[in-house]
């Protein structure tokens, strides 16, 4: 194993609780757990690097396997104990890469790992270079690089990312009628589109102008994988800042109840009663902007 980690190293950190489930007689976590705990955190980190895997990998040609893991006990969890596992992208090779993790209680090292993968074809599961554009996502995450860009503009420049999510999220996933998600709204509106690193697009809104000095914000979608991962905040930011840079005093939009918390994170309240909209229930919601900045964002 290499030398004891240092937790500021790691800049990705994913928390999890101990279940009852997981504790042996001896009342400490069973040791076969502790790799399902660097797994799910595997799992955590390509959404960090906003990277939805199955796609990606099919749209980068391959996949990851295992080729080696490598646990060190120091000391034991025990249940309801809460874990900080931090995992970093340690080196990249011609077809392989090296993953150290380490788990922690508090400041308390409990766990290192090295998990050593292989990219291949997943048809022959034979060894292929890493790809160029994998590489840089990687490298550039360890290096504190941004993983997700937003663009905003119109309909003709950002319709087809657009349409894609929306179509995945309220058309696929959520049952809305096809004539009911399009309209005419779309070409006078500003689209906010995110996008990563190999330029898939994750998540999408849009901004109208409701009433003089009123925007309104719709059509907010998000990739099922990349849900609660900062995105869609990252795209009500961009559209906000569309909204105060044409001098809006206020946003308002039509919040899924499911996703009210999201929006009064950022600062909008409720205002009036909840209603029906595509047959799934909404509330309004509305954020005063303050001399051209959202009041609590």
């Amino acid at each position: 194993m290499a030398a004891t980690p240092d937790r500021k190293d790691f800049r990705f950190v994913h928390r999890l609780r101990v279940r009852w489930a997981e504790v042996d007689m001896q009342k400490i976590v069973f040791n076969a757990h502790y790799l399902m705990y660097f797994d799910t955190a595997v799992a955590d980190y390509w959404r960090a690097l906003a990277l939805p895997y199955e796609e990606a990998m099919h749209l980068l040609g391959g996949d990851l396997y295992v080729k080696k893991a490598t646990v060190e006990f120091n000391a034991s969890a025990r249940m309801d104990d809460r874990l900080d596992v931090a995992l970093k992208c340690a080196r990249i090779g011609n077809s392989s890469m090296l993953f150290t993790g380490a788990i922690y209680r508090a400041e308390q090292l409990l766990i290192t790992c090295e998990l050593v993968y292989v990219f291949a074809d997943p048809a022959t599961q034979t060894s292929k270079p890493v790809p160029p554009a994998l590489r840089a996502i990687l490298e550039g995450y360890e290096a504190g690089a941004p993983m997700v860009t937003v663009k905003t503009g119109a309909w003709n420049l950002l319709g087809a990312d657009a349409s894609r999510i929306r179509t995945e999220v309220f058309v696929e996933e959520q049952r809305i009628p096809a004539d009911l998600e399009w309209d005419e709204a779309d070409a006078a509106a500003i689209h906010a589109v995110a996008c990563n690193g190999l330029g898939q697009p994750l998540a999408t809104g849009r901004l109208l102008q409701h009433s003089p000095g009123v925007a309104k914000i719709g059509r907010m979608a998000v990739h099922r994988v990349l849900r609660g991962s900062g995105v869609g905040g990252q795209v009500l930011q961009a559209l906000l800042g569309a909204a105060t840079a044409r001098g809006d005093r206020e946003a308002m939009l039509h919040a899924q109840r499911s996703a009210a918390s999201f929006y009064a994170a950022a600062g909008f309240t409720a205002r009036g009663e909840p209603f029906s909209e595509a047959g799934i229930p909404h509330i309004e919601m509305v954020l005063p902007l303050l001399a051209g900045i959202p009041s609590r964002l």
